[in-house]
């Protein structure tokens, strides 16, 4: 593997986010439009749904014996949203995603999308890879559940589809995931091995998860589940953010980013009149000889 050619995620303020809807929409317009609000509006880069149709997601097998699966059916996005939910993000000025779970989903959001992103549960699927990876446009893979062997298979089949533009999230996939179980020292693992963009899909809802992903382990990408007000179809399992904890999290780091300076060693202009307080080499006394004969207390 190759590094990619574009950094995008890399950016003077930390991360990019992306705000997952994931099937929190209620196959409302009305209600997809707010959540790309909320991207926008909590400092995300992007906001992301999903496109799948139920009888192409499960086998025949598992439909006719599954209510709880067959009930996913309410979950789907209905394709005429796509065009509201891109202009709605490009006026907001963020990036429009979604995860295609079959390949007709591949071709119905090359219009739409900025980039694609292929869900953990499908990495197996070197198809659906490529297809996403021969539009041209970027490509994130999620990879929980998955072994090295495999996050490499899927990264290569999207190289050699012609991606150019690669981004791989270490992922847990378990609803919610513990900090105990991120293993975030994976990000290391993915990037010396697959030489692309590596970044972090959470389901802990964990503050402290994601500082350490971005501040110990560089995190390019933060992937998270949100919800508008806890009465999404996927909030009751634990693993979505609501507006005001994501909001914050995201200022703390990009606060933080705020604190990295250019580099040079040197004092600031804050401390100027403090440097004339410092202890004099002659004699060890503070402030400095050419200060005391001048300095007069303030009355």
């Amino acid at each position: 593997m190759t590094a990619p050619e574009n950094t995008a995620w890399q950016t003077p303020d930390g991360p990019w986010f992306i705000a997952e809807v994931s099937s929190n929409h209620a196959t409302d317009l009305d209600r997809c439009l707010a959540f790309v609000d909320l991207a926008a509006d909590t400092g995300c880069a992007a906001v992301k749904f999903q496109l799948f149709k139920i009888d192409r997601l499960f086998a025949p097998e598992i439909l006719a014996q599954s209510e709880r699966h067959r009930a996913r059916r309410a979950w789907e996005l209905p394709e005429a949203f796509l065009p509201d939910i891109a202009a709605r993000a490009r006026a907001r000025g963020i990036a429009f995603a979604c995860t295609p779970f079959d390949l007709e989903a591949v071709a119905a959001l090359r219009d739409h999308v900025d980039f694609y992103k292929i869900a953990s549960y499908e990495l197996l699927w070197l198809d659906l890879v490529r297809a996403a990876a021969a539009t041209g446009k970027p490509v994130i893979l999620s990879t929980g559940m998955a072994t090295m062997a495999e996050c490499e298979a899927a990264a290569q089949a999207a190289s050699d589809a012609g991606c150019h533009d690669l981004t791989v999230l270490h992922c847990i996939s378990h609803y919610p995931a513990s900090a105990a179980e991120a293993n975030l020292a994976a990000i290391a693992t993915l990037r010396a091995t697959l030489g692309c963009a590596i970044g972090w899909s959470d389901h802990t809802t964990d503050p402290a998860v994601i500082q350490r992903a971005v501040h110990r382990w560089g995190a390019g990408a933060i992937e998270c589940h949100v919800d508008l007000e806890g009465e999404g179809a996927e909030f009751a399992a634990g693993h979505c953010w609501l507006p005001d904890d994501l909001r914050r999290v995201i200022g703390e780091i990009r606060r933080g980013a705020g604190a990295d300076g250019d580099g040079t060693k040197g004092p600031v202009p804050a401390e100027a009149e403090e440097r004339e307080w410092r202890a004099d080499p002659e004699d060890g006394l503070r402030p400095l000889k050419y200060l005391r004969s001048t300095w007069k207390a303030a009355s």
